[in-house]
């Protein structure tokens, strides 16, 4: 055993962690564990017999083949966000409605706990929404990226609770050489900006 073993393996696990960490922020990553976690129970406390003690205690419904579909349905749609993350609407509508389901069918989805999860899984993969890539190393910022009140490359401002900017044509002069600022303002739809 070398030295240097322990630093390999140590590069080797920070690598792997790095790949998934890039590859869990592509994709609604707790959405589909949620999800999954809650298909697990869903399906599974239907066909278990519990043991307390000398005494066993059997869960088995007439609603057992429905909790199975439901719960593999579940797990289904929990490793569809995570492999096709552009399916996320539809999995997570999807996963709330068989959740809701699930309390009927299946001994209350689960004890709650399977509709529990699912139930925050489906909303998660509804409220998750790609990223965009980042503009790089140089700093520059472009068009609705820039801050707050800094200049977008038109030379426009850029402000989000402003709406959008449309420069202001210098006041017109009436007949007599004045300016007049309500005519500027009537064709700019009532508002004068600038």
């Amino acid at each position: 055993m070398s030295a240097e073993t322990p630093g390999e393996s140590a590069g080797t696990f920070a690598r792997l962690r790095l790949r998934f960490r890039d590859w869990r922020g592509t994709r609604p990553f707790w959405a589909g564990l949620f999800t999954v976690l809650g298909g697990i129970p869903i399906a599974y406390f239907p066909y278990a017999t519990l043991k307390l003690g000398h005494m066993s205690l059997a869960m088995a419904t007439t609603a057992g083949a429905g909790s199975l579909i439901i719960g593999v349905l579940l797990v289904t749609l929990g490793l569809t966000m995570w492999f096709q993350s552009a399916t996320r609407v539809f999995a997570g509508v999807a996963a709330i409605l068989l959740a809701l389901v699930s309390l009927v069918v299946s001994n209350i989805g689960g004890f709650l706990i399977g509709f529990l999860l699912a139930l925050v899984g489906g909303a998660l993969a509804l409220s998750w929404v790609p990223g965009k890539p980042s503009s790089g190393a140089t700093g520059d910022h472009h068009g609705s990226d820039a801050p707050a009140g800094q200049a977008a490359p038109g030379g426009i401002p850029e402000d989000p609770a402003a709406g959008p900017y449309f420069p202001a044509a210098p006041y017109e002069k009436g007949e007599d050489g004045e300016t007049d600022g309500v005519r500027a303002a009537a064709r700019d739809g009532g508002h004068r900006v600038g």
